[in-house]
């Protein structure tokens, strides 16, 4: 069944107005969107859940997530509810599935203040993607932020390493020439996006 209903996640530090333009533009082709505005920091992921939820009910639908909203995201479908199963795509932008370097790094050095319960998600160590909904992981390769300086000679988006955003089991991994934040607005990433969402999965389990 075609998807009717988006969920947009944020990443962290960052609030839904951040999403509002690839928003706008899937609401013009027809989707209903639900943008969520979280605290990164301190994440309820009872209230989060229950807002995808009430908001999925019973139609086809898709998670769109950037960064740590990804981890969200698979938060989400671990919780395993009835209106999860309705989810058959979930798309991330610049989501470091595997764990952040730069979250590890940072509580290395005891700054978990700057984290907070954040490093539930973004400390995470995983390795595959198990759920019947399908993962595109779209990364960037444009190193503007502190990355370069963690890890000299890496492949990142500035913030998150190209290496963080593929897992075993995902459907597909997409990289294009930009910065962590920058892929939130470029019209190349957003036009893929529409491409993943339009798109007839006949492989779809029942």
């Amino acid at each position: 069944m075609a998807i009717k209903r988006v969920v947009v996640l944020h990443g962290l530090y960052m609030s839904g107005f951040v999403m509002q333009p690839l928003c706008s533009r899937l609401t013009n082709q027809g989707f209903e969107i639900l943008n969520l505005s979280y605290n990164t920091l301190t994440p309820n992921k009872n209230s989060i859940f229950t807002a995808i939820d009430d908001f999925i009910e019973d139609h086809p639908a898709a998670l769109v997530c950037h960064s740590m909203g990804g981890l969200v995201a698979r938060a989400y479908l671990e919780n395993n509810s009835l209106p999860s199963q309705c989810v058959s795509k979930v798309i991330t932008l610049g989501t470091p599935h595997k764990g952040s370097t730069i979250a590890k790094h940072m509580h290395d050095k005891g700054l978990n203040m700057l984290l907070k319960d954040s490093i539930e998600f973004l400390l995470s160590d995983n390795h595959d993607w198990p759920f019947k909904a399908k993962l595109y992981s779209i990364a960037g390769d444009l190193p503007i932020g502190l990355m370069p300086l963690l890890k000299k000679g890496s492949r990142s988006d500035g913030t998150v390493l190209l290496e963080e955003t593929k897992l075993k089991g995902m459907e597909e991994h997409k990289v294009f020439h930009l910065s962590h934040t920058s892929m939130i607005y470029s019209r190349q990433v957003t036009e893929y996006i529409l491409q993943l969402l339009n798109q007839d999965d006949l492989e779809q389990p029942d």
